[in-house]
């Protein structure tokens, strides 16, 4: 391989955000920098640091462009990342280098480093683009050494993928397949639609299903308008807003309410989350909508309070009551599942969760989380690696420890929500539970699924993991069965894993082979991980 090698840096489209996180990306630049220095290579920076903006990142896929066009595409090329980036900021100019593709993040919370590398490479895996990729908390372990000396002379580095296996119906109890194969079939049957309030949030080109993959498995998108829902939200009385306030003041939960609406959470910022809950209810229910997702990060964003706080109550099957025009309560007794971030892979999944639990007896609330970071740590006299499990705000009440009495709503972090508004932030209480997650690779639909179990860390353990990623959105310390964090880092094609509770250990296994049986009914290209 040429000693010459690119360095990109993707970043959010968000000033303030890349402003916020841009040391964070200078000081693992700097250490690769000494990698680089140590094994004779020449490393070009492809965008400099931009001294008016205050960072160093590519900011808006224009600008993307205009650096490809300088770059030589023969040569090798690493996108190092410490912070949440955009994909599509990129993606153009990544669909056609010729040249070895490598994404690199640095192992730490306190950015979303990862979960920006682990978009990208998703992003890069539906659109059919080669690519390498590595982790290191400092770049001196041995198995990114080891990694990247493979890279440099090959120009690809193998993982340890013996954790998957591909779906076999022979392998799995009869019961299991005849329940997922028999749901599978109604769903295709029955078809559903999927509410979409504007695709494509923040570049997740991943995120995206096309139409003739999904029409397949019987789910059809309904293409809605975030101004749509806006309008919606001002025909939304202060009235009932207020009686979905006072509905969760009355269960427990708790506003942690400021007066400084720029940077704390307000009781008017709360009763504007409120009212998009009433008017999103009333959209899916007006188009006849069994899930939706809400993109809010571009466009809604200028308009109104973050959208965190009513994606954690659809996901909930208990939850304020809200009527239609003719006064009939809408979906009584069930959640409306929603993708948080218009993450339409996880909304397929969300729905058919949902409905195959429901056949199964189970509660299907579930929710997606970022894979944002992780440690060892001593659980019961045994060490596990324990991932931080952590999103914004949509996981419904019913998974923390106290339900709505164990939760309460924070004021979203200024530099990726100006107007503030509420998460729902709570602890995962303990239990087994099934992962998976849709993807598309190869132009067709896969879904790699396992199981885990959440574990309960001492308090002050909870509050650091807390203090090094975002405090305001709720956690889960999730254990993978058999799946070691770096085999789940080297297969996963997305920033999102989604999470669904079981009874117990047995439970949770019998669902997770229903869902596969239901998946590959559905013409999903299945493995299980771990199992």
């Amino acid at each position: 391989m040429s000693k010459e090698i690119y360095l990109i840096a993707s970043g959010d489209l968000r000033l303030p955000a890349n402003q916020t996180c841009w040391q964070a990306q200078k000081d693992m630049e700097d250490s690769l920098q000494g990698v680089f220095d140590d094994l004779g290579i020449k490393v070009i920076r492809a965008h400099k640091y931009d001294e008016e903006k205050g960072h160093g990142f590519i900011d808006s896929q224009k600008m993307g462009m205009d650096v490809f066009r300088d770059i030589d595409p023969e040569k090798p090329l690493i996108v190092a990342e410490s912070v949440w980036q955009f994909s599509h900021h990129v993606l153009a100019g990544l669909t056609t280098h010729k040249g070895p593709i490598l994404t690199i993040a640095n192992w730490s919370g306190q950015w979303p480093g990862l979960v920006g590398m682990l978009n990208l490479n998703g992003s890069l895996t539906k659109a059919g683009v080669p690519y390498s990729t590595l982790w290191s908390q400092d770049f001196k372990d041995s198995f990114f050494l080891n990694g990247f000396k493979e890279w440099l002379e090959s120009g690809k580095i193998t993982h340890d993928l013996s954790h998957v296996k591909a779906f076999d119906s022979s392998s799995i109890p009869a019961k299991a397949l005849e329940t997922g194969t028999e749901l599978a079939k109604e769903f295709r049957k029955n078809k559903a639609i999927m509410g979409v309030f504007d695709e494509g949030c923040m570049g997740m080109f991943n995120a995206i299903i096309p139409d003739h993959l999904l029409h397949k498995t019987g789910l059809f998108k309904e293409r809605l308008s975030q101004s749509t829902l806006y309008a919606a939200m001002r025909n939304v009385s202060s009235e009932e807003a207020e009686e979905v306030l006072q509905w969760l003041l009355d269960r427990g939960l708790t506003f942690n309410w400021g007066t400084k609406p720029e940077t704390e959470l307000t009781r008017e910022q709360t009763l504007e989350q409120c009212k998009m809950y009433v008017a999103a209810l009333r959209l899916a229910n007006k188009f006849g909508c069994d899930t939706i997702g809400i993109q809010y990060q571009q466009g809604l964003n200028e308009l109104t309070p973050a959208s965190d706080l009513v994606e954690g109550l659809l996901n909930n099957t208990e939850r304020p009551p809200v009527r239609d025009e003719q006064g009939v309560e809408i979906i009584a007794g069930k959640a409306l599942p929603h993708f948080n971030e218009v993450d339409e892979c996880a909304g397929l999944d969300s729905l058919i969760t949902y409905k195959l639990w429901e056949k199964l007896g189970l509660v299907g609330d579930n929710t997606l989380h970022d894979l944002r970071y992780g440690e060892n740590f001593t659980v019961n006299g045994k060490e596990e690696f324990v991932w931080v499990f952590l999103i914004s705000g949509a996981a419904p009440p019913s998974h923390f420890i106290g339900g709505y009495k164990g939760a309460s709503s924070d004021r979203q972090p200024p530099m990726y929500f100006p107007l503030g508004g509420g998460s729902l932030k709570g602890v995962s209480k303990p239990g087994h539970i099934v992962w998976s997650r849709i993807y598309v690779m190869d132009d067709q639909l896969h879904c790699d699924l396992g199981t885990g179990k959440v574990v309960e860390l001492p308090a002050e353990e909870t509050q650091r993991r807390w203090d090094m990623t975002t405090p305001e959105w709720p956690i889960m310390h999730g254990v993978l069965d058999g799946v070691t964090r770096d085999q789940m880092m080297a297969r996963h094609k997305a920033n999102h894993i989604h999470v669904v509770y079981a009874t117990d250990k047995a439970s949770a296994l019998d669902a997770c082979y229903a869902k596969a049986a239901a998946m590959n009914e559905l013409g999903i290209k299945t493995s299980l991980c771990g199992l």
